[in-house]
């Protein structure tokens, strides 16, 4: 009877270690996915914003269409991906996108007299800074719930009850930068006079001959 008895013990010492195991990765895992869910937030405010600020732009540089039709694209690619690891790709294919129109927009200094294109803007950088510090935000769960797959003894009770890790969202460099239009910048003047042969002082080898 004694050795059944400390059987049971064992028994039991190890199904409540297994089950503080097990909720240890559940909580783990909640908070990562809540930790996303936060980024998903912004990520459906960019989207939001974006096709105001295309119209904006639209408005000052209808030939720009290929522009207009990558950043379309990409946001469009980012509200359809299903997974984080679609979604972290195709975010960073959409910011990278979003520079090229708003370097456009640079081209087109009169809309910086367009109150709406600059409301949208801020709207725009306000909405990355978040995005940045729910990355930041993101990634430390996602390196407490990694580091818990891969010390032992969880990573045999992660691996045996179907935990996987996650993926860092790791931003490009394109990407990392709110994109901001520079109306400071001062495009080269077509109107500066450009010199000609005619207006060249000739040299000793050019000058023609007096005699």
């Amino acid at each position: 009877m004694t050795i059944i008895w400390i059987l049971l013990i064992v028994a039991v010492v190890i199904a409540a270690w297994l089950i503080a195991v097990y909720n240890g990765l559940i909580k783990a895992k909640n908070r990562t996915d809540e930790a996303w869910s936060d980024i998903d937030v912004q990520l459906k405010r960019r989207h939001d914003l974006i096709p105001n600020i295309v119209s904006t732009v639209k408005g000052y540089a209808s030939h720009e269409s290929s522009v207009f039709t990558q950043v379309t694209e990409a946001r469009s690619k980012a509200m359809q991906a299903g997974t984080i690891d679609e979604k972290i790709a195709s975010e960073n294919q959409l910011m990278g996108t979003m520079k090229s129109l708003f370097a456009v927009a640079e081209s087109y200094p009169e809309l910086k007299a367009n109150q709406n294109f600059l409301h949208l803007q801020q709207e725009l950088a306000d909405t990355e800074n978040k995005v940045q510090a729910s990355r930041r935000f993101y990634n430390g769960n996602v390196r407490d719930f990694n580091t818990k797959l891969q010390v032992f003894p969880t990573n045999m009770i992660g691996s045996m009850l179907g935990f996987k890790a996650y993926k860092f969202f790791e931003a490009e460099e394109e990407a990392k930068a709110v994109p901001v239009v520079d109306f400071e910048k001062k495009p080269e003047d077509p109107t500066a006079p450009v010199p000609t042969p005619e207006s060249a002082t000739p040299t000793e080898e050019t000058k023609p001959d007096n005699q």
